[in-house]
């Protein structure tokens, strides 16, 4: 079975992709619905929140990149398109994302940094494969080295700002004590 046969399966199943992309979105507003304004930071809400920004994301962000996939490197009509499987999961996962910001801030969010992180790197990796794909003729008759450097040193910026946010431990650096002069004996 290849990938292509998994999503034309997929597609011709839409009950299952449907609840489970919809239920997303609202087991957030419910969660969010549960708990005090302000309190989302804390156990067991901040796990709940990231359980549910990996159920949002990972669909979302593979429905991302088979949708520019589709339109950048196949040159697919994305009016043929099926809906549910290229369209759904990004709209599942922005709504899910924007409904847990209104409740907490992603800083709170546990592994929503490397996550970030991880988007970033494959936007970046997306972006390279296709600048590679589309200036192979253009650099090689009518670009300059100069622009190959300059987007060369623009995605090495990415990534490495990618990295930096996939890689980083998400706590922040123990505060120095503070020194206090020195006490004299008192007599």
């Amino acid at each position: 079975m290849t990938l292509r046969d998994l999503i034309q399966a997929a597609g011709n199943h839409p009950a299952p992709i449907v609840a489970t992309l919809v239920a997303v979105p609202a087991l957030t507003w419910l969660v969010g619905v549960c708990h005090r304004q302000g309190e989302g930071r804390n156990a067991p809400w901040k796990f709940a929140y990231s359980v549910l920004v990996y159920l949002a994301c990972i669909p979302g962000t593979f429905a991302a990149v088979l949708t520019a996939y589709a339109m950048f490197f196949r040159n697919e009509n994305l009016l043929d398109a099926n809906l549910l499987i290229y369209f759904l999961p990004i709209l599942s996962m922005v709504a899910t994302l924007v409904v847990i910001r209104k409740r907490v801030s992603f800083d709170d969010v546990p592994g929503f940094n490397r996550l970030s992180g991880l988007m970033v790197l494959m936007a970046c990796s997306f972006g390279i494969a296709l600048a590679l794909h589309k200036t192979r003729i253009f650099i090689g008759f009518f670009g300059s080295v100069e622009m190959l450097f300059v987007l060369a040193a623009g995605v090495f910026a990415l990534l490495k700002w990618g990295g930096y946010m996939l890689f980083r431990s998400g706590e922040e650096p123990a505060k120095p004590m503070p020194k206090f002069p020195p006490t004299t004996p008192t007599k």
